[in-house]
């Protein structure tokens, strides 16, 4: 038998491991067998009524262990030259967590006293149990800047890639950081921030060739424009908050609470908790708990937090970087509701029947703990049989009364029939020195449509909460798609062999009609891609018009507050109708909310810009060493000036000039989107399989060049590259198979007469 632990080892071993907490995880851990299982139960409750632990159910906790960020103060260094902090937010009774700071070559010098922000690591060494990575010291918010570095006799000058920044920055000698001469490079200032001379900077990372990947990301923030400094009043007022307690709140620590989101989140804002509805008038009903973190208590009206946080209007996500609507110490930290610590949040308990529709809901200001932070995966993996150590504990009271609450709503979503596309989400995945590893297809698994049902809901219980108190807010509007484009996706759609019904008011499950009967055939992909290229996009605004994507009459964002200023609107808006304090939505804020609609409406545009040329960018990167190459494809966009592709293996868009497409001319039709050629009558449509040869890939630009090999599995008549824009003398090869070119040409006069009689009626 193995030594009985101390209590201090048990305290160790239950903050290094918050997942294994159960008796018989710790028995395991210290080898504990037989009788001696006697002694380890004495510990536990004697450190339970120590207060060093909390029972809940069959596991343990420790009730202090540290957030993933926090503040953190730093000691003398040791003889060895090792880096020691105490946690400032640490105030539990028992053994005071040991953290051993991890300093970077890029990290700025630290020392005794020096308060930071870190983002924290759980370890069982023998003399720590935590390591800190610096985040940044506090109160220190240098200026940074990226630009082009040119190399001089004695250090050199940065010429920044900001839009309309004529003033360089001067790099002394010892502080190039090794850059080369016509390098990207971010660096930050030194120095006072003085009016006279050139600004004086330090070069703090090497970004490589400006083309390189891991410069695309910086390239698209500045080019249009996303602010990614953050100033130093709002750094200073997030330093200087401290967490909520529970003054003014219900408790909701005892709740068991979880989060569900990817494996590689450094923040959570969403926690949820289901169980049957006890009612006896509601049998075979559940009660779901959403609870989001309490942003609005950190972000009060008109501070510097608020106007940066408005002026973002939203997080930025790229592959490699996140530039953030809040600072660290808000978002990583304060309003994340990381597993086990208390944190402020908004929550809501919503009921449905046994069908999956709400029949009631209660919105709260409470005070959570969470009890687990899991991905996806592990979630989806415990359902399916295979619970990991972190997951089982959990599988009876917790996974599956949330996998039976969203069995209910995903039959009242049947029912409700909102838009659904099956349009597949790459993602781009990025080696350690930022070049692209690989291209994958993210995995649709129930556990995310689990959470996209319940925060849909949450969303919905807002919105109603906020009409029925006749309070103003900002709803998530969609507008149902105008006739001219729905008669295109019905040209498209007929084009293809199906049928979209007319001459009725149109519903979502029209679409869904149309999307179901193409699903599985080779025109799948066309039909979804011109479904969601005849929708309208959505936007923010004070007035309700519904959301015709999702079939809801009143939608509004309530889930993310950490990255969407309209979110936080929503939460001021429920703490105004309901009491809750002075930190609601101000008269100032009501009056301005059209013009607030409008701004962030126009930051989520430029977001989503921003991250498409970047994609773009990395994928002409990821294939710009395979030049020559053959891929298989689909037809996505037809233009005067040529044809746009998708390729399957990456999803990637690359353009086949017009002038490559046979050796004939080509009339374009736009309100059908084909190109037909004169002598042969070939048409070029939509959804077309197509081969193609990689002729360019730029990274700078993100352009693809593609040469087309062949259209339907068959070469184009006269073969490609040898086209042109005018009309000449017919191809007489033997090449590929013709088109039939009267019925191209009936064909074409058949979408002419439907395009003349819309522009009559």
């Amino acid at each position: 038998m193995s030594k009985m632990p101390t209590k201090a080892d048990i305290l160790d071993w239950i903050a290094a491991n918050p997942t294994l907490t159960a008796k018989r995880d710790i028995a395991k851990a210290f080898g504990i067998k037989g009788a001696a299982r006697i002694d380890l139960k004495r510990l536990l409750k004697e450190l339970e009524a120590e207060g060093h632990l909390e029972k809940r159910k069959k596991t343990y906790r420790d009730p202090d262990r540290l957030p993933p960020v926090s503040v953190l103060q730093v000691q003398e260094p040791t003889p060895d030259g090792d880096l020691f902090a105490r946690a400032l937010e640490w105030h539990g009774e028992g053994v005071e967590p040991i953290i051993l700071v991890i300093p970077r070559a890029s990290d700025p010098a630290l020392g005794e006293g020096d308060r930071i922000l870190a983002r924290l690591q759980v370890v069982h060494e023998e003399d720590h149990n935590y390591e800190a990575r610096l985040i940044r010291r506090i109160g220190s918010n240098p200026r940074k800047v990226v630009g082009v570095f040119a190399k001089g006799s004695e250090g050199g000058r940065i010429k920044p890639i900001d839009k309309g920044s004529d003033k360089e920055w001067d790099v002394a000698a010892d502080a190039t950081g090794g850059a080369r001469d016509g390098e990207l490079v971010e660096a930050e200032q030194t120095g006072p921030k003085g009016r006279i001379g050139l600004p004086r900077a330090r070069i703090i990372e090497r970004l490589g060739d400006p083309s390189a990947p891991r410069a695309v990301s910086l390239i698209a923030i500045h080019q249009h424009g996303i602010p990614d400094e953050l100033p130093d009043d709002v750094i200073a007022e997030a330093d200087a908050m401290n967490p909520a307690d529970l003054k003014g709140r219900e408790d909701l620590r005892e709740m068991p609470l979880i989060t569900i989101d990817p494996s590689d989140a450094r923040d959570h804002d969403d926690a949820c908790y289901a169980h049957p509805d006890d009612d006896p008038k509601n049998t075979g009903g559940h009660v779901i708990w959403v609870a989001i973190a309490d942003v609005a208590h950190y972000v009060t009206p008109g501070s510097a937090l608020d106007r940066e946080a408005r002026k973002r209007g939203n997080s930025s996500y790229f592959p490699d970087r996140v530039v953030p609507m809040l600072p660290d110490r808000l978002s990583g930290d304060l309003c994340s509701l990381h597993e086990g610590v208390p944190r402020a949040c908004l929550a809501v308990r919503m009921v449905i029947d046994a069908k999956g529709q709400m029949i009631g809901h209660r919105f709260l200001r409470g005070l959570m703990r969470s009890r687990a932070s899991l991905s996806y995966q592990e979630v989806q993996a415990g359902m399916d049989g295979d619970p990991n150590d972190r997951v089982a504990p959990l599988m009876d009271d917790v996974i599956r009364p949330l996998y039976a609450a969203y069995e209910a709503l995903v039959a009242a979503r049947k029912r409700r029939q909102p838009l659904n596309l099956d349009l597949p989400e790459r993602k781009i995945v990025l080696a350690e020195d930022g070049t692209v590893a690989s291209v994958n297809f993210s995995e649709r698994l129930d556990a995310h449509k689990l959470i996209e049902e319940f925060m849909v809901l949450a969303n919905v219980a807002a919105a109603e909460a906020l009409i029925a108190k006749k309070t103003p807010l900002l709803f998530r509007v969609h507008e149902e798609p105008p006739p001219e484009k729905m008669e295109s996706l019905r040209e498209t759609a007929d084009a293809a062999g199906f049928t979209l019904a007319k001459g009725q008011v149109l519903k979502t499950a029209h679409l869904n009609q149309l999307l179901d009967a193409a699903a599985g055939s080779d025109e799948a992909e066309l039909i979804n891609l011109a479904t969601l290229r005849s929708m309208t996009q959505a936007y923010y605004n004070p007035e309700n018009f519904g959301h015709f994507g999702l079939a809801l009459t009143s939608y509004a964002h309530f889930t993310s507050p950490i990255r969407r200023y309209s979110d936080l609107i929503v939460h001021r808006a429920l703490i105004t109708a309901h009491g809750w304090g002075k930190d609601g939505l101000s008269l100032e804020e009501i009056e301005r909310l059209d013009a607030t609609a409008q701004h962030i409406s126009d930051t989520e545009r430029r977001s989503m810009m921003a991250e498409r040329d970047t994609t773009d960018r990395y994928l002409a990167a990821f294939l710009s060493d395979r030049i020559g190459a053959e891929f298989g494809g689909r037809i996505s966009g037809i233009a005067r000036f040529g044809v746009f592709v998708k390729l399957d293996e990456t999803g990637a868009d690359g353009l086949i000039p017009i002038r490559t497409l046979g050796d004939e001319y080509f009339h374009f039709d736009s309100d059908a989107a084909t190109l037909m050629g004169a002598d042969t009558g070939t048409l070029i449509t939509l959804g077309q399989r197509v081969t193609v040869k990689l002729l360019d890939a730029a990274p700078v630009t993100g352009g693809i060049g593609l040469e087309l090999l062949t259209l339907d599995d068959a070469e184009l008549p006269g073969g490609s590259g040898k086209g042109r824009m005018g009309r000449g003398s017919r191809h007489k090869g033997k090449g590929g198979p013709k088109r039939n070119v009267a019925k191209a040409k009936k064909k074409e006069a058949k979408t002419k007469r439907k395009v003349t009689r819309r522009r009559n009626g």
